[in-house]
Formats: structure tokens, C-alpha cells, sequence
């Protein structure tokens, strides 16, 4: 019998450049306009078609080409300015006697998701991206953080639309070559593989590390040899549609998760739980606590619940996870020895009160009991919140409710435009985005002329226009279109028009449908002669919403209006580069905790 055996054939960097293999291994990049710009530097051509992923990039770039560069002194220089600012943020040693933190790794963040680039499939919406920003941000800052999630093997789904413009799915596997993983290590420098009991036998995991600046983000990965085909399937798809295979992947990222962490020699004084995917966590990390400090199961939920942190996202009942007892019990059964109690004491942390032995397990009300501080995500949402789990703190004024609030914000070195970030360089400094009492920035951010700002962003505004154009061309391309429609979606949009984009998940919460509760007067103010507006749709629908899809449609069907189709568009197969591209502008500035 015969093997077919592929192989990823890399260039040989001349040693003048690098610096560029070490780059690429670390997703600081991605954040850095500078770094970014070295790698376009070298072929932007290849850059785009690569889809701006170094370590992809690399095997489309020539001998001849690295040669040239390794002579060329002002690409050279660029590198160093680089690299310099690399060690600064990176690798330089970071003064611990200053700091809050008292040793590395004290926090442990959890999420089902991370959102760091768009090379790097392991997110579907908003609570991922806030992940990634969290892992970029606690770099930024020092501070002693490692992420948990889970590599998957096919990412989310990507997104295509049919002639009727119903929505499409797509799983594309993710190339592991690709992507700058290594195999984690313990302290030996063994390779790290855990393993969690489920009903279909051993859950076998794998533990990959990637950097994010300072900070590593541990993935669980249940591909590997040993595990049957069902289980390996656990860790391919992001939020799986099968209950049993949602809950394997929640208890493979809680469980598994604290217990890679402990291979490694990881015991974080914090774990910061992000929405309910991760609550398991606290059992695992309850059952540690009861071995390793020789106490009760009062005593370890007691030190547990006041070193956890959980952010709850969705203010809607069906964002929140909920399974059958009959398929969490067989995962329950085995900590009943370690806890020293029942599976009906272990199942009823998680079930509402009233709702009984055979109530649905509620991976929110884990989290949130097990949790001292739980917040939401706005002020608005910590108030729907407390309102919406006042149920579990029976008795408790509503405004008690142990539910408090932060309100989100970005990474700004990630989604800034060019055009700004140049801008504040020059008046504010190289730092301006790190939080400052400075009242000299105060001063700097006033010394802006407002024509410089209003240049700024216009020139973004051109580029979210070209870009634009270039993703419709691609849409369209897919579809085999004629000619004279490639020509047409090749102008869409107009660089001078008021913009205004709507980018979210198509779900009947977000009302995406409200524009066109009146598409006539929707019509006419897309057409107004003294001051037309233009609209940018972009977003996926879970593949199991019929409802979600078909609010795509309609908004399908009105763009296709001829009087309208130039100037309302959906952009397909919604990720953070098309995000990059829609926020073009800085809402507001930061300055000493004022807007």
C-alpha cells in the first residue's frame, strides 16, 4: 500500500532577516502598524493574498526577493526600529516589586473563544474578539496573565450567500503549519497531554501554546491518535450545534483546562471565567484546593468563590447554556469521591432554585454562584442582568443583587485606523493609547487641528471604500457573475457620503431589521440629494437560526433594489479584517478616566 505525505517547503531567511521568523511566531504583530508594515514591505501584493499571515506569507515570498531585502539598508532599519520596540514589549524583563502581581501566570482567563487575528480561527463574535483584546491588553500593561481555550480544527463556520441571499456555511479546516503553535511544556520540558473521564471513555487532550505579546494562550486539542473518531470530534467545530458535543467541549475547557494549567506548574491566585462555557473550572479547581490545602468542601468553595471572576455577556435567556441532568451526571459522577459528596449536591449548583432533581443544569448559575464577583458588560447590562438572575438571591432587593458592571472597551493599537494612529503619534507621543493622568496628553489632544482630524477621517473613510469594493469583487467573483455586475460592484459606495456601517451577529435581539420597518422612506434617504447617506451590512446568523438568516435575506432583497444597489451593501463571511476596515474612527479618548 502507498502514503501520500505532504509536505510545507520555507524559504532560507538570510541571516540579516531574521528577526522576521521570530516576528512572525508572536502574535505582537498583529497590533504593532509598524510590524505590520515591515511585512508589507516585502511583497504587499503577496501580503494580501496570503491573507496577511506571516507564517503563510513566507512560503510565497522568493529566494531572489529575501536576498534583495537582506542588502537593502532601509528595509534593514525598519527591522531594527521593529525589533527594538519587540524586545521593549516583549522580552524585556518586567519589574515585579512595583507591581500588584507578585509572581507570573496569577491569572488564569477562560474563554470558549479568542479573537486575535483573523489568521487565527478561534472565534465567532463579540466575546471572543473581547478575549483577544483582554490577552493584547494585559500585555500592553505587564500583567501576569495566561489564556485557556481550545484549538479547534475547523474554527466557525465561513460565511457565503446563495442567489436568493440565504446564508451558506462552510467549515475549512485550519492548516496547523500556518499558525505559530507549539506543544506546551511542563516544567521537565515534557510535552503536556491531560485527560478528562466522560461517558464515552477518556477524554484525551493535547495542549498547544501560542504568545500574544507577553501573554500565552493555552489551547486544548482532542485531534490526537489516541482518542476515537467522537472524541476527537469534540474539539473541531466551534459551538457545535449537538448538545453532547457542546457540553464535552465546556467540560474539556473547564476541567481539562485547570488541569493543563497544573501540568504546567500553573496555579493562578485568579480565574476569570468568560460567560458560562468555562464554569466547570470551579469543580476541578474545588477539588485541587481540598487535596493540595488538606480542607473541607466548605472551606475550599469559600477560598474558590473569592479568587474567581465571571462576566456574563448575553442578556437574553437562550445565549445562556442549559443541559439535561442525564447528560451532565456521568461528567459529575467522578468528583463525587474527590469533593467528598453527592452528584445531586454537585448538580444542584447549577440548577435554579425550584426547579428540582431533574431540573436543566444552567452553566450561568454555576458560574455565577461559584463566582464573588460577577459583572456584566455595560451599566445597562449589569442592570439586566441583576434584574434577569435575581431568582438565585431570593430575597435580595433587585438592586443587591451581587452583579456588578464594567463597560467594554477595545484594544486601540488594534483597531485604530492608520490615519489616526499616525495622527496621535505626532501630537500625543508613542504611548498615547496606555491609560494616562497625564495632563500634558490633555494638552497634546487639544493641539490636534480639528482639520487635521477631519482629513484623517476622511482618508479612512476612502480606504473603508476601497476596501469595500475589493470585498464585493471577491463575493462576486465566487459566484461566477458577468462581467458587466463585476464592473458595477467595482463602484459600489461613494468616498464623500456620509457611511454609516452595521456589523453584529443576525440574531432577532440585535434588530438588524429596523431600518426596514419603512423600506420606502429607508429609499429615500439613501437618495437624498442634499445629504445622502450610505449603509455597510456585515454578520452571520448561527447556522441553526432560520430566523437570524432571514433577516439577511430581506436585507438582501431591498439592496437588490435598482435605485439603492450602489448604495447599500453586505459584506460576506463577516471577520476582525472587516471589522479593521468598518472602524475607521476613535469614538472617544481616554484621558484620567474622562471621555
Amino acid at each position: 500500500m502507498s502514503y501520500l505525505q505532504s509536505f510545507q517547503v520555507f524559504p532560507n531567511i538570510p541571516k540579516q532577516l531574521s528577526f522576521l521568523e521570530e516576528l512572525a511566531r508572536n502574535f505582537w504583530w498583529s497590533w504593532r502598524l509598524d510590524a505590520v508594515e515591515l511585512f508589507r514591505r516585502v511583497d504587499a501584493k503577496l501580503w494580501q493574498e496570503s491573507g496577511r499571515n506571516p507564517i503563510a506569507f513566507s512560503t510565497l515570498i522568493s529566494q531572489e526577493r529575501l536576498e534583495q531585502l537582506a542588502h537593502d539598508d532601509s528595509f534593514l532599519a525598519h527591522q531594527q526600529r521593529v525589533k527594538e520596540l519587540f524586545e521593549k514589549e516583549v522580552k524585556a524583563p518586567v519589574d515585579r516589586s512595583v507591581s500588584v502581581f507578585e509572581k507570573e501566570n496569577a491569572i488564569a482567563y477562560f474563554s470558549m473563544e479568542f479573537g486575535i487575528h483573523e489568521s487565527l480561527p478561534l472565534f465567532a463574535g463579540g466575546l471572543g474578539i473581547l478575549a483577544g483584546d483582554h490577552l493584547k491588553g494585559a500585555s500592553d500593561l505587564a500583567v501576569p496573565l495566561a489564556g485557556v481555550g481550545i484549538l479547534y480544527q475547523n474554527g466557525y463556520f465561513h460565511q457565503y450567500l446563495n442567489q436568493e441571499g440565504w446564508q451558506q456555511e462552510e467549515y475549512i479546516q485550519t492548516n496547523l503549519y500556518h499558525i505559530p503553535v507549539v506543544r506546551a511544556k511542563d516544567p521537565s520540558g515534557n510535552e503536556v497531554q491531560i485527560s478528562v473521564p466522560g461517558p464515552d471513555g477518556e477524554i484525551h487532550a493535547m495542549v498547544w501554546k501560542i504568545m500574544v505579546g507577553r501573554i500565552p494562550l493555552y489551547l486544548l486539542d482532542t485531534n490526537i491518535m489516541g482518542n476515537p473518531q467522537n472524541i476527537r470530534d469534540i474539539s473541531s467545530n466551534l459551538y457545535s450545534g449537538g448538545l453532547k458535543i457542546r457540553l464535552a467541549q465546556e467540560v474539556l475547557l473547564g476541567i481539562g483546562g485547570i488541569r493543563a494549567l497544573k501540568s504546567m506548574g500553573i496555579n493562578p491566585a485568579v480565574c476569570h471565567m468568560n460567560e458560562g462555557h468555562c464554569s466547570f473550572s470551579v469543580l476541578e479547581r474545588i477539588a485541587q484546593t481540598m487535596l493540595t490545602h488538606n480542607v473541607d468542601l466548605k472551606a475550599a468553595i469559600a477560598i474558590i468563590t473569592r479568587s474567581t471572576v465571571f462576566t456574563t455577556h448575553t442578556p437574553v435567556a437562550a445565549g445562556h447554556d442549559e443541559f439535561p441532568v442525564e447528560l451532565v451526571r456521568p461528567y459529575l459522577e467522578p468528583f463525587q469521591e474527590r469533593l467528598e459528596t453527592s452528584v445531586e449536591e454537585i448538580l444542584s449548583w447549577g440548577q435554579p432554585n425550584g426547579s428540582g432533581p431533574n431540573g436543566p443544569f444552567s452553566m450561568t448559575v454555576l458560574g455565577l454562584r461559584m463566582a464573588q464577583y460577577c459583572n456584566g458588560v455595560s451599566e445597562l447590562h449589569g442592570k439586566v442582568a441583576r434584574k434577569m438572575w435575581a431568582h438565585l438571591w431570593p430575597g435580595r432587593p433587585v438592586d443587591e443583587v451581587p452583579i456588578s458592571h464594567v463597560t467594554n472597551g477595545v484594544h486601540i493599537p488594534s483597531w485604530i485606523s492608520i490615519e489616526n494612529s499616525l495622527l496621535f503619534d505626532r501630537y500625543l507621543g508613542p504611548d498615547w493609547y496606555k491609560p494616562t493622568r497625564d495632563t500634558e496628553v490633555t494638552k497634546g489632544i487639544r493641539n490636534i487641528y480639528n482639520v487635521e482630524l477631519w482629513r484623517a477621517h476622511e482618508l479612512a473613510r476612502a480606504r473603508l471604500v476601497r476596501n469595500c469594493r475589493n470585498f464585493m469583487i471577491k463575493q462576486y467573483e465566487k459566484r461566477n457573475a458577468p462581467k458587466s455586475m463585476m464592473s458595477e460592484v467595482g463602484n459600489v459606495l461613494d468616498q464623500n457620503v456620509l457611511t454609516i456601517a452595521f456589523a453584529r451577529r443576525f440574531a432577532e435581539y440585535k434588530r438588524a431589521n429596523l431600518l426596514l420597518k419603512d423600506p420606502d422612506r429607508l429609499e429615500a434617504i439613501l437618495n437624498s440629494k442634499k445629504y445622502p447617506v450610505q449603509l455597510i451590512f456585515a454578520g452571520k446568523a448561527h447556522p441553526q437560526n432560520d430566523a437570524g438568516k432571514n433577516l439577511i435575506k430581506n436585507l438582501i432583497q431591498f439592496a437588490r433594489r435598482p435605485s439603492v444597489r450602489n448604495k447599500i451593501i453586505f459584506i460576506e463571511d463577516y471577520n476582525i479584517d472587516i471589522a479593521r476596515s468598518m472602524y475607521t474612527f476613535i469614538h472617544k479618548i481616554e484621558v484620567g478616566g474622562q471621555a
